[in-house]
């Protein structure tokens, strides 16, 4: 049996035992939460602090939805606070009709002033298949983590990300993923088939060596 006791809840320093994700006990109940039932096992926690999600003992999620982003700038706060706390931060951030007009100005503080990797979802639902599939590669190849790449990914101009989506057993979130992972369709061309296979099993992979 887990209990509170056995975790650390610091940014950057979170034990997050194997096949598990620890959610912030505000996101217990909500959309998010219920989709990720049977998928993975979530364990919520009340004192995470400035983190909605840790996948791993390093990589940590800051969910911003479309509320904190019409509510005003306190998610800019701790986005910041994130950046200093933790060097594997991920942001999911809900753009939708409502949000988009304030989605580049997040964009641009994530990814360029920040550094930090910057993921688009259109609702609760999605945020949460975006999750199970991090952590879906991370537990496929841990030595090979995918964030822990030297170089940050940036979010792919949308051109780029519906184009990738073109290629045969390529969907968003794969997209993304493969993105994040590479940096842009330049590097994925020149990837071996192997780097590929760690993002995207071996079927898709082949597809897109094939493709």
């Amino acid at each position: 049996m887990t209990t509170k006791a056995d975790f650390t809840v610091t940014a950057g320093s979170v034990v997050v035992p194997y096949g598990h994700v620890i959610g912030n006990e505000k996101w217990r109940g909500s959309e998010v939460a219920q989709r990720l039932k049977g998928k993975v096992t979530l364990i919520f926690e009340d004192g995470l602090g400035l983190v909605d999600f840790h996948l791993s003992n390093r990589a940590c999620i800051l969910f911003i939805s479309e509320a904190d982003l019409v509510a005003g700038n306190e998610f800019k706060r701790r986005l910041v606070k994130l950046r200093n706390a933790s060097s594997l931060g991920i942001v999911i951030v809900e753009k939708t009709p409502i949000s988009d007009q304030y989605f580049l100005g997040v964009q641009k503080l994530v990814v360029l002033e920040l550094g930090m990797v910057l993921l688009p979802v259109a609702n609760q639902g999605e945020a949460s298949q975006l999750i199970i599939q991090l952590v879906r590669e991370q537990s496929r190849d841990r030595s090979a983590n995918p964030f822990l790449r030297k170089h940050r990914a940036q979010l792919a101009e949308p051109s780029v990300l519906h184009t990738m989506q073109h290629i045969p057993g390529v969907g968003k979130t794969k997209a993304l993923l493969l993105l994040q992972r590479f940096g842009s369709i330049h590097r994925l061309c020149n990837a071996s088939i192997n780097e590929v296979e760690q993002v995207v099993g071996q079927t898709v992979a082949q597809q897109i060596y094939t493709f």
